[in-house]
């Protein structure tokens, strides 16, 4: 099996976390590219609904900075060392744009979390893990935290 490019979608939640160490692994095991990606959730695209864009786009640009300073906190000590990482902030549905990057940028695995977000969240973003299973271009592997794991 050949990999050379490794996706990692973040929510930033837990479940994301913990998936975060089973991409770097096999980023170093592979000798992979890796790259960190995060949606901003696009309301409008989602609800078809008009969102006046001036405070819609200074919504979005404060998201995107925000987003980019997370995966910076988030990952530093884990891909220390990694020579060949991109991050990415895009707006969209995420499933979809999770699945169009990796076709776009012929990614060979997805890695990410089951456990996202829970309640309101979850109902208004759905299963997002679920619908990229379904619809990606290549192989995902889905983590999920130890403590929802059946014994």
């Amino acid at each position: 099996m050949k990999v050379e490019r490794i996706l990692f979608p973040t929510d930033f939640s837990e479940g994301a976390t913990y998936a975060l160490h089973y991409a770097v692994d096999l980023t170093r095991h592979y000798n992979a590219k890796l790259y960190i990606l995060h949606v901003i959730y696009d309301i409008a695209k989602a609800t078809e609904s008009h969102i006046p864009h001036i405070s819609a786009d200074e919504i979005y640009n404060e998201m995107n900075k925000w987003a980019m300073e997370e995966i910076e906190n988030c990952c530093i000590e884990e891909i220390r060392g990694l020579p060949d990482v991109e991050k990415i902030v895009l707006k969209g549905i995420p499933h979809e744009e999770i699945v169009k990057f990796a076709s776009e940028n012929k990614v060979d695995m997805i890695v990410m979390g089951t456990y996202g977000r829970t309640g309101l969240q979850k109902f208004i973003f759905g299963d997002t893990a679920e619908k990229v299973v379904k619809k990606a271009p290549c192989p995902v592997m889905t983590v999920r935290i130890p403590e929802h794991r059946g014994g």
